[in-house]
């Protein structure tokens, strides 16, 4: 039995004595992001930014020099997204690896002309990772964008990663845009980055900002028009993305303005169907704490308290009225998501609507209320550069 349990001991070992078909890392070349645009031949271009090894990047001669990059950039056309994609390994000594990639540029020429066939490359593709942040280049190629050196981060990308997480402006994954995209009663959008345009004097510096500013507005998978910082406030409050953030009102007749931190927001929605007459109510509530109060108002009067909590519901309200108006009249497409609440709670009336939604959706009649609750108002008080008879009790 002796040498039947040694020739068992030996096959065991055989078949669990490593993975045969592993990757080891110095074969990888790890992709920070990319940026897909559109060529001036019409063909896809695509742009990754690559890792460079810290083992690659060698020292400073002589006692001194400057910090290595931490990045390089790779580009390469082609008729679709996956022939660009291979070009680009043909340039690469290494494997590509797309999962530590955080965000995807995507720049407004290819954004307008369509980018369907840029998502099918994300839909069947193992590899990728729905986490990843994608945004439109407002008025540039996203290649610029990966391109830049940011003076914060080692590489840009991971920057504004940073800053979208921090809440700065719209976030969105390819994950969120492809349910958008797939789901009844709803238009996906995306957020928007935009390089900073700078004076005569800087424009020597390599050193390059960029700001998220907006959303983009899709249809049909094309980008059909842009929210600016205010409208897209208003549209994260109705489409309940809005979890903190500052809100401001002006109080002309009080000297000034007020301005609260939201630490709590919270959205419901109620529809009522009546053959052709569509009625939409929005709730908000928040919560939020005084940051700044430049008025002659004592805010921990009740009395004026009362007054500002009015007054920035009242900019609450305006900020969500302007993006609706942006986003029923002129761009007429649904990226509030309301024929999708009504497809979830009225199924039925939904039936009769789906086929026109596109011609409904711009006549729904939209009602708006907010409630604010404001914390620590009697801390506040009045403004203490004012002398006591300048105040309003």
């Amino acid at each position: 039995m002796r040498p039947f349990l040694c020739i068992g001991l030996l096959f065991t070992l055989l078949i669990t004595s490593g993975c045969w078909d592993r990757t080891e890392i110095n074969d990888l070349a790890f992709i920070l992001g990319a940026a897909f645009d559109l060529s001036d031949e019409g063909e896809y271009l695509l742009s990754l930014q690559i890792a460079i090894p810290s083992s690659g990047q060698g020292g400073t001669g002589g006692g001194g020099g400057g910090q290595q990059d931490k990045f390089f950039v790779l580009s390469a056309t082609g008729k679709n997204a996956n022939e660009a994609f291979h070009n680009i390994q043909n340039k690469s000594s290494r494997r590509l690896f797309t999962a530590h990639r955080s965000v995807i540029f995507i720049g407004e020429l290819l954004g307008r002309h369509g980018i369907d066939d840029v998502l099918d490359v994300f839909s069947h593709d193992p590899r990728q990772r729905l986490k990843t942040y994608i945004m439109i280049v407002k008025g540039g190629r996203g290649q610029d964008v990966l391109l830049t050196k940011y003076p914060f981060e080692q590489v840009p990308t991971e920057a504004v990663k940073e800053m979208e997480v921090s809440g700065s402006g719209l976030a969105v994954t390819l994950r969120d845009f492809f349910i958008a995209a797939s789901s009844d009663g709803i238009s996906p959008v995306m957020g928007v980055i935009e390089p900073e345009r700078f004076s005569e004097a800087t424009k020597g510096n390599e050193n390059k900002i960029f700001n998220l500013t907006g959303t983009a507005v899709f249809k049909d998978l094309k980008l059909i028009g842009f929210l600016d910082d205010t409208e897209t406030s208003g549209l994260m409050w109705a489409t309940d993305r809005m979890k903190f953030g500052r809100i401001n009102a002006a109080l002309p007749d009080r000297g000034g303005t007020v301005g609260i931190v939201l630490s709590h927001a919270e959205r419901k929605i109620t529809s009522k169907v009546s053959g052709d007459n569509i009625k939409v109510n929005i709730q908000l509530h928040g919560q939020g704490s005084f940051v700044e109060n430049n008025t002659r108002l004592d805010i921990s009067r009740p009395q004026n308290l009362l007054l500002v909590q009015h007054a920035l519901e009242k900019s609450v309200e305006l900020q969500i009225r302007k993006a609706l108006t942006k986003i029923q009249k002129r761009y007429q497409v649904d990226s509030t998501g309301f024929g999708q609440e009504i497809h979830r709670n009225k199924p039925k009336q939904w039936k009769a609507l789906k086929d026109q939604w596109d011609s409904k959706y711009p006549e729904l009649d939209i009602s708006i209320d907010v409630r604010l609750s404001i914390n620590g108002a009697g801390m506040a008080g009045p403004p203490l550069q004012l002398k006591e008879k300048e105040t309003i009790k």
